[in-house]
C-alpha cells in the first residue's frame, strides 16, 4: 500500500464536513495569528483582527485561483503562503502528492459562492479538482474559505477539508491497492458460493465469521480511499478497479439450512422459540443452525434441561460402567421415591413392573432410569458417573467450533447432591444442554464415535478421551430405533428409513420444554421447541423437516 497523505492541522483548523459530498460545509472556528508568521497574500495576515466585511467575491476568486495555480504547478510553498497557516498548509500538500503519487492536478469551475454561513467574515469560494494519481483520474468537488484582516491582507482558510471534503484532522489520503475492507469478506456455505447472510439465523454467526475467521483467495481494487491514522481503511472515494473479496468458506449446507430455516417456523409450534442444530455425524462438520425467539440463538447458546434425551447418555453409563444389556430389568412403575423426592412418569406411559431397560427407553420411563441409575451409578454418595460419561465418551467439555463463534456448554455437574442426583439421569435437575449438543450426542451413537462439531472445515476438533464401545453403541442404535419405529418418536418419525430417535419433555418453571435427537444415514439432528408440550408434538415437527429433506 502506498504511503497515505499524513495531514497535522493547528490548533486553529477547523473541521469541514460535507453532506452529500458537496453540499453545505459546516465549519467550527477559531482564529489566531499564522503558526510561524510568515505573510499570507502579500502582507501579514493577522487573524486575530478581521475586516468587518468579508472580502468581495473577486477579491476571493482571485486569491483562490493564485492558491490554486501554484499548487496545480506543484509550488507548495506559494500556495502555502496564500494560507493562514502556512506551514500546516505546506506539509499537508506534500503529502497529499506523495500519498496519491500524484501525477497532475487541475481545476476548474471556480466561483464564488457569496459570504459563508458558518464562518464569519469569510467568503467561499467552490471549485472542482482534477487529480491524476496512482490507478487512475479523480475528479471532486472542494471549497476554501478567504478571510481578509483588518489591514485588507487576504488568506485562504487552512483545514484538511481543502484537500478532500470532510476529511478528518487525523484521516489521510492513499492511492493505488486499497486498503483491505473486512465488511467485504464473503462467508459462504460449502458449496464456495452461497452466502450465509441470506440465512436469517446466521447473520450473527455471518458478522463473527467475517471478523475472525481466515478468508482466502480474493484480490485487491485499485483507487482512492480514506483511511484512519492506523492506516485502516475509513472509505472508498473512488474505485478504478473493482477487487475479488475474500472468501470464508464454512461446513453449512445451503440447501439443509434452507429446510432447517422454514423448520423452526413451522405452524405445528405455533410461534413458540425453537432452535435445531444438524451435523454430518461422520465428521462433526456442522450443516445447519437456525433458531427463532428474542432470547438470542437457542440452537448452539439454548442452554435447558435435556430431559429424556438425556436417557441416551444415561443408557450408555448403564452399560459401560454397570454391565447391563438392552435386556436388563428396568420396572417401570407408575412412581418412585429417590432422596426424599418422589418422581412421576410422563402421561400415557403406563407402568409395567417386567419391563427391560430397552423397553423402558422406549415408551421413556422415567422410574426405570432413575431407579437404574441410582441403583448402579451412584455409590456411597458419588453421582458422578454420569459426568463421566458424558465426557470420556461423548465429548462433553468446552468445544470451540470456529471462528469465534461463541456457544455454551452443557452440563452435568459431578458432584450433585440430594434429589438432583436421581434427577441427572433423566435430563433435569442441574444437567443442562443446547441442541448442539444433543445433535452430537446422536451422532456419537450412529457414528460409533465422537466427532466434535465445528463449523470450518480444517477448524481443530477436540477427541473424547474414551472411545464408545462397538457393544455400547450397537445397543443404543437398537434402542433409538426402536423408539423411531414404534416408541415416543414413531407418530413424526416412524417408516423413515434408518432413523433412530430419543424424545425428551423437561419441566421448565411453569411450562415444559420439548425435545428430540436423532440420525439417519446421513445427519444427525437435535431440536428444541420452548413451550413445547413433548418432544414428539414439537420439536418432532422440526426434526422431520430435516430427515427428510432431499
Amino acid at each position: 500500500m502506498n504511503r497515505a497523505v499524513k495531514i497535522g492541522l493547528a490548533g486553529t483548523c477547523t473541521a469541514l464536513l460535507v453532506l452529500g459530498g458537496i453540499g453545505t460545509y459546516n465549519v467550527v472556528h477559531s482564529l489566531s495569528s499564522p503558526d510561524d508568521g510568515t505573510p499570507a497574500a502579500g502582507g501579514t495576515f493577522d487573524a486575530a483582527a478581521l475586516s468587518s466585511t468579508p472580502p468581495s467575491n473577486a477579491e476571493a476568486v482571485k486569491l483562490t485561483r493564485a492558491f490554486l495555480d501554484s499548487w496545480s504547478h506543484q509550488h507548495l510553498e506559494g500556495a502555502a503562503s496564500d494560507t493562514d497557516v502556512p506551514n500546516t498548509a505546506g506539509q499537508a500538500l506534500r503529502n497529499y502528492a506523495d500519498g496519491l503519487r500524484l501525477k497532475k492536478l487541475s481545476f476548474a469551475r471556480v466561483h464564488a459562492a457569496g459570504p459563508s454561513a458558518v464562518t464569519h467574515g469569510a467568503t467561499k469560494v467552490d471549485f472542482e479538482v482534477t487529480a491524476r494519481v496512482a490507478g487512475g483520474t479523480w475528479t471532486y468537488p472542494s471549497a476554501v474559505a478567504v478571510l481578509k484582516s483588518a489591514e485588507g491582507v487576504l488568506a485562504v482558510h487552512w483545514n484538511n477539508s481543502v484537500l478532500y471534503p470532510g476529511l478528518a484532522e487525523d484521516q489521510s489520503l492513499t492511492a493505488g491497492e486499497l486498503p483491505a475492507d473486512a465488511s467485504a469478506v464473503k462467508v459462504v456455505a460449502r458449496d464456495g458460493k452461497t452466502k450465509l447472510s441470506g440465512f436469517p439465523s446466521l447473520r450473527e454467526i455471518t458478522a463473527t465469521l467475517r471478523q475472525n475467521a481466515r478468508a482466502t483467495g480474493g484480490s485487491t481494487g485499485t483507487g482512492v480511499a480514506v483511511v484512519d491514522g492506523g492506516g485502516a481503511l475509513v472509505e472508498r472515494v473512488k474505485v478504478f478497479s473493482k477487487g475479488r473479496a475474500p472468501v470464508v468458506r464454512t461446513t453449512i449446507d445451503a440447501r439443509l439450512q434452507a429446510v432447517a430455516e422454514k423448520a423452526v417456523k413451522d405452524s405445528h409450534l405455533q410461534d413458540k422459540p425453537a432452535g435445531t442444530v444438524a451435523l454430518d455425524w461422520s465428521n462433526g462438520h456442522i450443516l445447519s443452525i437456525a433458531h427463532t425467539g428474542a432470547d438470542g440463538d437457542i440452537a448452539i447458546n439454548g442452554i435447558k434441561s435435556p430431559g429424556s434425551t438425556m436417557k441416551i447418555i444415561t443408557s450408555a453409563a448403564l452399560f459401560d460402567q454397570a454391565g447391563l444389556t438392552v435386556n436388563s430389568p428396568a420396572p417401570c412403575t407408575d412412581s418412585l421415591m429417590a432422596n426424599s423426592q418422589v418422581f412421576h412418569n410422563d402421561p400415557g406411559v403406563k407402568a409395567n413392573p417386567s419391563s427391560s431397560l430397552v423397553q423402558a427407553f422406549t415408551v421413556s420411563c422415567n422410574t426405570s432410569f432413575i431407579k437404574d441409575g441410582f441403583h448402579h451409578l451412584v455409590h456411597d454418595g458419588d453421582a458422578s458417573a454420569l459426568h463421566d460419561e458424558a465426557v470420556n465418551v461423548f465429548g462433553m467439555g468446552s468445544w470451540s467450533i470456529g471462528g469465534g463463534v461463541a456457544t455454551t456448554d452443557p452440563s452435568i455437574p459431578p458432584d450433585v447432591r440430594g434429589s438432583d442426583q436421581a434427577a441427572q439421569f433423566i435430563g433435569q435437575g442441574k444437567v443442562t444442554a443446547t441442541p448442539l449438543f444433543m445433535a452430537s450426542v446422536a451422532a456419537t451413537v450412529r457414528n460409533a464415535g465422537f466427532e466434535q462439531p465445528v463449523i470450518l472445515p480444517g477448524q481443530h476438533q477436540d477427541t473424547a478421551p474414551r472411545p464408545i464401545s462397538a457393544r455400547t453403541a450397537g445397543a443404543l442404535q437398537s434402542m433409538m430405533r426402536r423408539v423411531a419405529t414404534s416408541g415416543t418418536a414413531a407418530p413424526r418419525l416412524g417408516g423413515l428409513a434408518g432413523v433412530g430417535a430419543k424424545t425428551g419433555t423437561a419441566e421448565e418453571g411453569d411450562h415444559t420444554n420439548g425435545w428430540l435427537t436423532a440420525y439417519n444415514s446421513r445427519i444427525s439432528v437435535a431440536a428444541l421447541v420452548e413451550g413445547g408440550s413433548s418432544g414428539v408434538d414439537s420439536a418432532g415437527y422440526v426434526v422431520r423437516q430435516l430427515l427428510t429433506a432431499r
